[in-house]
Formats: C-alpha cells, sequence, structure tokens
C-alpha cells in the first residue's frame, strides 16, 4: 500500500535524507520540513521545504501539510516544534515513528511509535512482556556495526554551529540547553583533561577494600529530553544530593559510592567539585567520588547495585544480572527488572532482575522496538535505512498484546514550559 511520510527533524547524518530515498524507491511519497539550517545540511533536494516561520505560525503551515499524510518520522518527541506536530497527527489518526540511539547500545537505533521511555506501547507487566518475547529470537549481542564518535561529533557540531546563525531562518529556538560556544570549547577542555581524571579515579576504585559493596550511580546530560521531560528533576544536582544524602543514611558503613559522568557531559559543571561538596555536606566525603574516564562495563561487574535517573545504563545493568533502581521515568523500570522499595532500601537490600524476565524483556525490546545499524558511518547507515525502510512499511512499535493498558499521551504545561508550549507526559488511561 502506498504511503505518505513526512519528516522533521532527525540525526545530524544524512539519514533520515537516505532513508526518505529508499521509501521514494518503493513508490511511497515523502516530504521534508527544514526547521533550522542545520536540518538544511542534510537534507535539501526538492523533497524538502524550509519552515522560516515563527513558533506561533507553524500549527496552521503544519496543519495545510498534512492533508493525505499517512506517517510522521522525527527524532526527539519532546522538541517543542515537534509536540505541536505529534499532538496535530495523533488528532488526523497519523502514525507517528520516533528514532533515537538505541534502548541498547552501541549498534541499535529504536524504531517506536508514538514515543521513547515512559510514552513507550511496549508492556510494562510481566505477562505483557513475556508475551512479546514468545515471538523474539535469543539477543544477538555481537558488534555488527562499530560507530565512529568523529562522525558523530562532527555531525552534531555542524548542525548545532549553523543553526546557531541567524539567516535563513531568523525565527528558529534551539531546543539545546547550551550554545554550542559555550558546550564545545568546554568538552575540548574535558577531553584534554581526561586522562589526570581516569588516573584519579583508577587510584580512588583501588583504594576501596575487596569485601566492600560499591554502589554506582550513572548521571546523563543535562540536555537530555530523558531528564527535562520524563522526570521530575529540573537538573543533574537534584538527583544527585538526593542519592548521596540517601546513601550517607542508610547504606552499610563499609559501602562505598562512585558517580559516573556521561561520556558526552561537555563539562560547564565541574562534578568533581559539585559531588565532593555533596559528600562532605553529608558526612560520606570519604566513600564517595566522581569516576570520570573508567569503562562502564567494569563499574558495573564489581557494583553491588546502579541508580540512575532513567538512562540506559539501567539496561546495561540488566544485561549484567545487576540490581538498578530508576529515580525518573523508564522503560525497564518494571517489577521484578528493577529495584521497587525505594532509594532508601536499595542500599542494604538491593533487588536483583529475574533472569527469565530479564531476557524476555532484553529480546522483547531487541525485536520490536530496534533494528540495528548507526545514523553516522557509512555501513551502518546502509544496514539501518534498509532495516528502517522495512519497518516503516510494516509499521513500528510492538504489536498489541493482552496486558494492562499502557499510558497515553496527556497534555500538561509546566510554569518552566509555558513559554515553549505544553509538554507531552504519559498518564495511566483513567
Amino acid at each position: 500500500m502506498r504511503r505518505s511520510f513526512l519528516f522533521l527533524q532527525g540525526p545530524t547524518s544524512p539519514f533520515f535524507r537516505e532513508l526518505g530515498a529508499a521509501l521514494a524507491s518503493r513508490g511511497h511519497a515523502v516530504r521534508r520540513i527544514n526547521l533550522c539550517l542545520g536540518d538544511r545540511l542534510f537534507w535539501k533536494d526538492e523533497r524538502s521545504e524550509d519552515f522560516t516561520g515563527r513558533a506561533r505560525d507553524w500549527p496552521c503551515f503544519l496543519e495545510s501539510r498534512l492533508g493525505g499524510v499517512t506517517d510522521l518520522v522525527l527524532l526527539g518527541e519532546q522538541r517543542p516544534l515537534h509536540r505541536a506536530a505529534i499532538l496535530a497527527a495523533q488528532a488526523r489518526g497519523i502514525a507517528v515513528t520516533v528514532t533515537d540511539f538505541g534502548y541498547l547500545r552501541p549498534d541499535w537505533i529504536v524504531l517506536e511509535r508514538d514515543g521513547m521511555n515512559a510514552l513507550s506501547r511496549f508492556p510494562r507487566d510481566r505477562a505483557g512482556i513475556l508475551a512479546l518475547a514468545a515471538e523474539a529470537p535469543p539477543l544477538d549481542t555481537a558488534l555488527r556495526h562499530p560507530g565512529r564518535f568523529a562522525l558523530l561529533a562532527r555531525g552534531d557540531m555542524a548542525f548545532h554551529l549553523a543553526s546557531a546563525m541567524p539567516w535563513p531562518f531568523p525565527h528558529w529556538r534551539s531546543f539545546a540547553v547550551h550554545s554550542p560556544f559555550l558546550s564545545y570549547p568546554a568538552t575540548g577542555l574535558r577531553l584534554l583533561l581526561r586522562g589526570r581524571e581516569t588516573r584519579r579515579a583508577q587510584e580512588f576504585v583501588a583504594s576501596i577494600p575487596a569485601e566492600a559493596p560499591v554502589f554506582l550511580f550513572a548521571m546523563q546530560m543535562e540536555t537530555d529530553y530523558s531528564i527535562r521531560a520524563y522526570s521530575p528533576f529540573p537538573d543533574m544536582d537534584t538527583p544527585l544530593r538526593a542519592a548521596i544524602r540517601s546513601f550517607a543514611r542508610e547504606a552499610p558503613a563499609e559501602a562505598r559510592l562512585l558517580v559516573k559522568p556521561h561520556p558526552y557531559d561537555a563539562g560547564l559543571k565541574s562534578w568533581r567539585v559539585r559531588v565532593s561538596a555533596m559528600a562532605r555536606e553529608a558526612g560520606v566525603a570519604d566513600r564517595v567520588a566522581l569516576v570520570d574516564g573508567i569503562p562502564l562495563d567494569p563499574l558495573l561487574e564489581r557494583a553491588a547495585g546502579l541508580v540512575t535517573v532513567n538512562s540506559t545504563t539501567g539496561i546495561r545493568a540488566l544485561q549484567l544480572g545487576r540490581p538498578v533502581l530508576a529515580m525518573g521515568e523508564a522503560l525497564w523500570d518494571v517489577e521484578g527488572l528493577a529495584h521497587r522499595g525505594g532509594l532508601d532500601s536499595f542500599w542494604a537490600a538491593p533487588q536483583g532482575p529475574d533472569p527469565v524476565l530479564a531476557d524476555a524483556f532484553l529480546r522483547g525490546i531487541a525485536h520490536h522496538l530496534h533494528i540495528r545499524g548507526d545514523y553516522y558511518e557509512p555501513g551502518g547507515r546502509r544496514a539501518a535505512v534498509a532495516a528502517a525502510t522495512e519497518r516503516l512499511e510494516a509499521g513500528a512499535g510492538p504489536p498489541e498484546v493482552a496486558a494492562p493498558p499502557r499510558p497515553r499521551l496527556v497534555v500538561s504545561v509546566t510554569p518552566e514550559a509555558a513559554a515553549a508550549g505544553p509538554a507531552i507526559r504519559a498518564r495511566a488511561p483513567g
């Protein structure tokens, strides 16, 4: 059946343009709307057009272009203009497909209906997960498409630096929290200091007695919409402080807490200084430390448990059979997978994942929510385009299963976001 695909913002690479060309070659109608100069860098041809108006003009502009559209495809369902587009599309019965880096890493890509994390259609109960996993093959953990950080960084810099220019999109307002003219120099400085930070981290980890329980807090970038939209926290300081205070109150006296920054954090905040201050304030300065530059897996293998807001490191912890707790809304925050007894109880008695349910969950999300490939590296991008073409024709996302109702989209307005428009949230029906 011939479909009509409308693409909005996507990865900072040619992935969407190549995917559109593949769909067009199969007889589907394909169009793209560019919202900023960064978008135009990656897709400028006869199928694309520019929106150069103000945010208040966007609903009317979009409405005039939704006629006949069957599918809306985008990355970043919480970006302000995307939120309005999703609501308009759903009101017309248009299928919405969201893509992003995978819940599984490194060479997995999500293609999911409506949204990710709290908005995911994936079931949150044991029966639903097992039902979906029944048709899923074993999880293939072999690395098929090694990515190249240099390509990712180059695409990201090209997009944000170009979009900071006032022409020819004078009314574009970036969804990014920080200006690229601040974040990129800070990132460069952090990379220059990486060796020193790694040595400090290794020294602290080596000093921990072998019998001491070690817990890991995995940070996320404050610019990540997983923090801004799918958690109650306005920044990373707030959950960090709460976790350190809880650790000080309830963790065994011999326990240690390692705080691992996100590898792509720009370093605009001195997390070492901040974590040290929080630990001193809680009276555990000698038991809490920032560990930067050490790979995740060795830390998880040593850890008695992982705490995070809603990072995909939680899924890696499940793969390794480690207890994990979510402080925000996460796809993996399910009874039988994540610790459900609250933060204070986690330090003394962390609940590990049920191996059977964890295996079913991992196979289910791999089969129903992901494709294999990479946005940036040419070979991985070709594989991703081919797989995404098949998936979009078949319909992205998991099939319906006999399970309790999933979260649905509702609109709520927070004071912080009032100027940008309503935020899409998840809420149980009723």
